[in-house]
């Protein structure tokens, strides 16, 4: 074998990307299996390879014998014959044969060219896999090769990738030749070889295009905190910055829009919208739904992760956005379940006293209780916290909320007797202090509430507060009142 070989090697490197080493390797389990299969045994054959890699020879180990002993031709050499191949041979030396590979049987070597391909094969698997499965979730460029029932086969260089239908943006098109740029999502072996799978829908796809385009976040200076995405329409990307010096939503747009424009570009023009992050919900939720202006945000159920989202009606469709995507996304953004409601629907909407008095504080986040002042029943000492659970079962958590109603409310509260009520009036009593706009305190006095006892009682027509038939207006909301009642003798 000469230079041809060497050839070989170096044709077989390049192309199937597996090192020299491992190509001697495998000629020499080759040449091996050819002369096993031939002379019945290996044990006394041996492979040289030149440093060049410009040849490679195997030798057969045959003991010299008296050229009328020969017993054994496999590993046994006449004397005669051994002096031809060396002068000085004796009987007894051990000497190196070449053999021809000529000689081998050609079922032999048929059979070890086999075995050398699929040797070849799983180092080429081997060698794929530690190569791509280090690059999972990493962006790679590669050419559509062809495409079946709907999937595409991308050419990756050394190997080709496949594109699944369902791994697609809707919106794009592919043509053969062009060029396809996508993330690795997936590498496993299979038994018809090496598979790589890859995506353009995945979410992690915008994220690593970003890292790309702006070098802030491949520095992690500025922090994806999430990324939601209906491919082909719509991507959210919540971003914060490590440094308050950087803005992280004007280091992602870029000079004139520049940076964002080359990702959305790559998306085929795909909308996209970044927001700042923020770790209260009310105002995350706020900025979620961008680009939509919010008047207010609303939290009904925090356990539940429920709100209310009010804007004006000029804001509502861009709010709801084509098909829901908008509200859609900024659900999935901030992990809450986010119902949008006008200024005047949400004026309409019957809503509890408690979640009334809950939302008009969560409407004013700049109102911060004082330091040292406290605003929670479960606060106030001598309130049992079996009291406290029943009240915060049905929303009443504020001492606020608990001054404005009466022993009447309180006593129609399942759990809650009538000692509960006279230790909770009597807590507030020698506790709680009312401040009116000048500042002047005053005690709370429930010694005179509901003394008087009137022969029926109604409820609000507005917020369903109690209400009793000589008031005039609602003592919760306010609104004016009036009572029609009807003469039995003129019903008769």
């Amino acid at each position: 074998m000469n230079s041809e070989f060497s050839d070989a090697i170096h044709q077989i490197t390049q192309d199937k990307g597996i090192s020299n080493d491992l190509i001697e390797k495998v000629v020499e389990e080759f040449l091996l299996a050819s002369y096993k299969k031939t002379f019945g045994t290996s044990d006394n054959a041996v492979v040289k390879m030149s440093s060049e890699n410009d040849g490679v020879k195997i030798f057969a180990k045959r003991i010299v014998v008296d050229d009328d002993d020969l017993y054994d031709p496999v590993g046994e050499i006449e004397l005669t014959q051994a002096r031809a191949l060396n002068e000085e041979a004796t009987v007894g030396d051990e000497i190196l044969v070449e053999i021809d590979p000529k000689e081998f049987d050609r079922q032999a070597v048929y059979t070890a060219k086999q075995r050398a391909k699929q040797y070849l094969r799983d180092i080429q698997k081997d060698s794929l896999y530690s190569e791509f499965s280090d690059k999972v979730n990493e962006v790679i460029i590669g050419y559509y090769q062809r495409e079946r029932n709907g999937n595409i086969y991308v050419d990756l260089g050394r190997t080709e990738g496949i594109l699944p239908r369902k791994n697609q943006s809707p919106r794009e098109t592919y043509a053969p030749g062009s060029r396809i740029k996508s993330l690795i999502q997936e590498v496993r072996k299979t038994p018809g070889g090496l598979q790589i799978v890859l995506t353009r829908r995945d979410p992690e796809f915008v994220k690593r295009l970003f890292e790309i385009e702006v070098p802030e976040i491949y520095e992690q200076v500025i922090i994806i905190q999430k990324i939601v995405r209906e491919a082909g329409y719509r991507t959210k990307v919540a971003v914060r910055s490590v440094k308050e010096e950087i803005d992280p939503i004007g280091a992602c747009v870029g000079l004139k829009g520049m940076r964002i424009q080359a990702v959305m570009k790559e998306l085929d023009g795909e909308r996209i919208d970044i927001l700042r992050w923020d770790p209260d919900p009310k105002t995350f939720i706020q900025n979620a739904m961008s680009p939509a202006q919010v008047s207010q945000v609303v939290i009904l159920d925090e356990s539940k992760h429920q709100a209310l989202v009010v804007v004006q009606e000029s804001q509502l469709s861009l709010a709801i956005g084509k098909q829901g995507m908008n509200v859609k996304l900024a659900n999935r953004l901030c992990d809450w379940s986010i119902d949008v409601k006008t200024e005047e629907q949400f004026a309409e909407m019957d809503l509890s006293r408690e979640a009334r008095e809950a939302a008009h504080g969560l409407f004013r986040p700049e109102e911060v209780a004082e330091e040292g002042v406290i605003t929670k029943i479960s606060e106030l000492e001598g309130v049992s916290p079996r009291v406290v659970e029943i009240l915060a079962e049905h929303g009443i958590v504020l001492i606020e909320t608990l001054l404005n109603m009466s022993r009447t409310d309180l006593n129609k509260i399942d759990g809650i007797t009538a000692q509960d009520v006279e230790n909770l009036m009597k807590v507030i009593n020698e506790n709680v202090e009312i401040v009116d706009e000048e500042g002047q305190s005053s005690e709370i006095d429930y010694s005179s509430q509901d003394d008087v006892e009137y022969e029926e009682e109604f409820e609000c027509p507005e917020c369903g507060h109690p209400v009793q038939i000589n008031m005039t207006q609602c003592p919760n909301c306010g609104v004016g009142l009036s009572f029609e009642i009807e003469d039995e003798e003129s019903e008769e």
